[in-house]
């Protein structure tokens, strides 16, 4: 007999990917009182659509927290290159992708994503996976943030395992890296893809774990530095940092391949470019500055909690 309770099921991800959208545009609210929320619900010619909410206000100079739900029968070439089964497929795609850019230096850029694809061919089994994670991108780096952070995101993962945490956080650290600059986006978090571990229920219960964790991990650091004094010095210095943002996103970032191959809505991938950005020809930091610090010891691959993968 069948077990039921294992098979796939995409629409008890989308209410939880919904309310998940819900609670972290709450609490965000609650975080900037003069936040305002505009909300975009779009449908996608080929099938699906979402709902996008872009965030403006006081702390938060530009945010995005995006729900997407699409479906096709025809994957781009991002998706089916390393996974030939894929072609011919019929394929749906949903998610919760969010950005938070700050407007005060000393908090840090965010992201998070939870997501699952599923796909099917007529007389085969069901293909499905997860993935996800959450990162911070810092300009000025504080050691208790970053162990808030990486103590927060292990916590997500420690109920499936001991080396859960080491090795999504490995993942992440290779992940969000800017090749062309050899150089890190930010001090990392976690990121996954392709889990389809034991079963539906479980892997299922890992995504969520991670996506509930995004709050406690990112809020305490908000409400920490919000009220730190800013200069116009370093005002420029997080626009010059945000520059890199740009280029990661549109350069070397999967998903955003895959929402423009994919036939997405591009001001729904694009939501999550900072507002404001700068280049500098050949910039450099002063030696023994803040800024310099940024680069020297925490845009490094780090072991936070003194975990390391082999353990």
């Amino acid at each position: 007999m069948t077990n039921t309770a294992h098979k796939p099921d995409p629409e008890s991800v989308k209410r939880y990917l919904l309310s998940l959208q819900d609670r972290i545009c709450e609490a965000m609210e609650k975080e900037d009182p003069k936040l305002s929320l505009r909300e975009d619900s779009w449908k996608r010619t080929e099938g699906g659509g979402g709902r996008s909410r872009v965030l403006t206000g006081a702390i938060i100079e530009k945010g995005g927290v995006n729900f997407s739900d699409v479906w096709g029968n025809k994957l781009p070439p991002s998706a089916t290159a390393n996974r030939p089964e894929l072609i011919g497929c019929e394929y749906r795609a949903m998610g919760v992708s969010l950005v938070i850019h700050p407007l005060n230096p000393f908090i840090p850029t965010t992201h998070a994503n939870v997501r699952f694809f599923f796909a099917e061919k007529e007389g085969a089994e069901p293909i499905w996976w997860f993935g996800g994670g959450f990162d911070l991108t810092p300009y000025y780096g504080f050691e208790e943030d970053g162990t808030h952070w990486h103590q927060t995101a292990k916590k997500a993962c420690d109920p499936f395992g001991p080396d859960r945490y080491a090795a999504y956080k490995q993942w992440c650290d290779d992940y969000f890296v800017l090749s062309h600059r050899n150089e890190q986006r930010g001090i990392g978090g976690l990121f996954f893809d392709d889990l389809s571990e034991e079963n539906f229920d479980y892997s299922f219960r890992l995504m969520k774990s991670v996506g509930d964790h995004f709050l406690p991990a990112y809020l305490p650091i908000v409400q920490r530095r919000k009220q730190e004094l800013w200069t116009d010095e370093q005002r420029e210095f997080q626009l010059y940092r945000r520059g890199r943002y740009v280029e990661f996103n549109l350069l070397w970032d999967r998903g955003t391949k895959f929402g423009i191959q994919t036939g997405g809505r591009t001001e729904s991938i694009l939501m999550s470019l900072p507002p404001l950005a700068r280049w500098e020809y050949d910039w450099k930091p002063t030696i023994g500055t803040r800024e310099e610090e940024l680069y020297t010891k925490y845009l490094q691959p780090r072991d936070w909690l003194g975990v390391s993968k082999s353990e």
